[in-house]
């Protein structure tokens, strides 16, 4: 009996013992885990790997019905960039144009005008000009038109006025009336254009997507393309454009293309339509458009310098003419031949007669009838002098010509 109770009071002392260090222990443990969960809960909240927990002051949303569990929390992004800023300031000034042409038997019949839309295309607003707003856009955009309209970005339309247009730079001038008009367009500089900056593109694509906005970058610079002027398959002209990768489609013709400054930078003017190519959208340079613009709003035209000749390519005559009729040296196979030379023009005053061939200007060889327009139209004005290199019956002469401003 003694024996059992002296055992009975050992473990009695050692199972207290025991019962303490347990307490601690778990005290310990309670006190580590607070802290894990005080640290590891919020960095797992992070990483997605345990749900968000919204604080008390947030205000929820319950916009599942009948389902207490779904909450929804109301965010306010702030989203505006380099882009959306520059599309705000210029947004605004580029319209929508309708080509409105009478149509066949319905004309001049007692009834009214017939008129139906025959295109449509984009327009910029470049000035105001007291109650006067003139907008510039593609001569394709308003050729044949018997009447004008302009539909602004609010949806406002208002009846326009073709104040100028040449087809030689696929541009044109419209006025209409101001009061309405609150943006205008700024420009920027063309000539500073790097490859790969960026550029918006805003039009009208296929006439019904008013205002929309396109991005990309400067893809090319003086690009030359040629035109057809008259289509009669012969390549009159060489365009020099800006090329872009921002979507340009059917009806952004005359729309704007500008920088990251939202400054206008080119005019929209043609996208190569070719089912194998894609990406490639063309741009007027606002530094080439600016002196045309100016001329079409002050006189109506262009005005360029005049030779008052008729000519021809050298490389389109035939090998036996160019030796036995234009008597040249066998190894001059390009230039220029004057066909006609009109009475009391600048060419007449000059001396050249019919049968010249002309293969340089001011020093710079031409080879052909569109080097000899690039160079008279870009580089020479009215009244400017032009030294002219030529052949006649197989020797070179040389004369200046003092440039008129009649059409030529």
């Amino acid at each position: 009996m003694g024996y059992y109770d002296q055992d009975h009071q050992n473990r009695y002392k050692g199972q207290k013992g025991n019962k303490g260090g347990y307490f601690l222990a778990s005290l310990v443990g309670i006190i580590l885990g607070a802290i894990l969960v005080v640290v590891a809960v919020p960095k797992l909240a992070d990483y997605d790997v345990l749900p968000y927990t919204v604080e008390p002051d947030e205000k929820l949303q319950d916009e599942a019905a009948g389902d207490n569990n779904a909450r929804t929390q109301n965010v306010s992004l702030d989203v505006t960039t380099d882009v959306t800023k520059a599309v705000d300031k210029a947004g605004d000034a580029v319209v929508s144009i309708t080509n409105i042409q009478t149509a066949g038997f319905w004309s001049n019949e007692g009834n009214g005008s017939a008129g139906q839309p025959a295109g449509t295309g984009s327009g910029v607003i470049y000035k105001k000009e007291g109650n006067t707003a003139f907008i510039v856009t593609n001569h394709h955009v308003v050729e044949g038109a018997q009447e004008l309209e302009v539909s602004l970005e609010d949806g406002t339309k208002l009846p326009a006025r073709l104040v100028g247009s040449d087809i030689w730079t696929d541009l044109a001038v419209l006025e209409v009336e101001g009061k309405e008009i609150k943006t205008v367009a700024e420009f920027g500089d063309s000539d500073k254009l790097k490859p790969g900056e960026p550029v918006i593109a805003i039009g009208n694509p296929l006439g019904q997507f008013s205002g929309s906005v396109t991005q990309g970058i400067i893809s090319g610079l003086e690009r030359a393309i040629p035109v057809d002027i008259d289509q009669n398959g012969t390549v009159d002209w060489q365009a020099e454009v800006l090329q872009t990768d921002a979507a340009i489609n059917p009806g952004n013709s005359g729309g704007a293309l500008v920088n990251i400054s939202g400054q206008l930078i080119g005019i929209n003017s043609m996208k190569i339509a070719e089912s194998a190519v894609e990406g490639i959208g063309l741009a007027i340079p606002i530094n080439y458009a600016r002196p045309v613009i100016d001329d079409l709003e002050k006189f109506g035209e262009v005005k360029r310098p005049y030779m008052g000749v008729q000519l021809a390519s050298v490389n389109e005559i035939p090998g036996y003419y160019q030796q036995e009729a234009l008597k040249l040296p066998k190894d001059v196979k390009s230039g220029v031949a004057i066909t006609s030379v009109e009475p009391n023009s600048p060419a007449a005053q000059a001396g050249l007669k019919e049968m010249d061939v002309i293969v340089e200007m001011d020093g710079q060889e031409i080879k052909d009838i569109i080097e000899l327009r690039q160079h008279l139209y870009t580089k020479k004005s009215v009244g400017d002098q032009m030294k002219i290199k030529f052949y006649r019956d197989g020797k070179t002469q040389e004369v200046t010509m003092k440039l008129s401003g009649e059409t030529f």
